[in-house]
């Protein structure tokens, strides 16, 4: 076989695997202790007030993923008139690349709730909240 027709072969392989061309669509983002960056995203750029999977990326001032260590998101909605107080625990899992989780929640119902975000490790400790509204 030709050099040529290796090149070509590589080439058609690492289409054929099909790497994503986007990480997805914001959903929130803001800034967090030690100079870092939080980026909330999934493939909709929404959470609905179900089941939802999404990404969460520490990031320095460069854009670079930070491994904060451990982290924990919960959801909260505060009480309004005869409801109560919500809170919904999402399960956070690492990924292979430091400092993004892929996270997953299912959220009571649609609506304005609180993405309150702590972490800790080797980046310090923080924390990081944001409005998110569930279609």
């Amino acid at each position: 076989m030709s050099k040529f027709a290796i090149i070509i072969a590589i080439c058609v392989l690492l289409i054929a695997c099909g790497q994503p061309s986007s990480k997805g669509k914001t959903i929130a983002m803001g800034s967090a202790a030690n100079g870092l960056m939080v980026t909330v995203e999934n493939s909709d750029g929404v959470l609905k007030g179900d089941r939802n999977r999404f990404t969460i990326t520490f990031s320095d001032s460069t854009g670079n993923p930070v491994d904060v260590g451990a982290a924990a998101v919960n959801f909260h909605m505060p009480a309004m008139g005869t409801m109560p107080t919500m809170n919904d625990a999402a399960t956070l899992t690492t990924t292979d690349t430091p400092g993004v989780y892929e996270g997953a929640v299912k959220l009571q119902m649609s609506g304005e709730w609180r993405m309150q975000i702590i972490y800790e490790g080797n980046a310090g400790k923080g924390r990081a909240s944001f409005p998110i509204v569930a279609q």
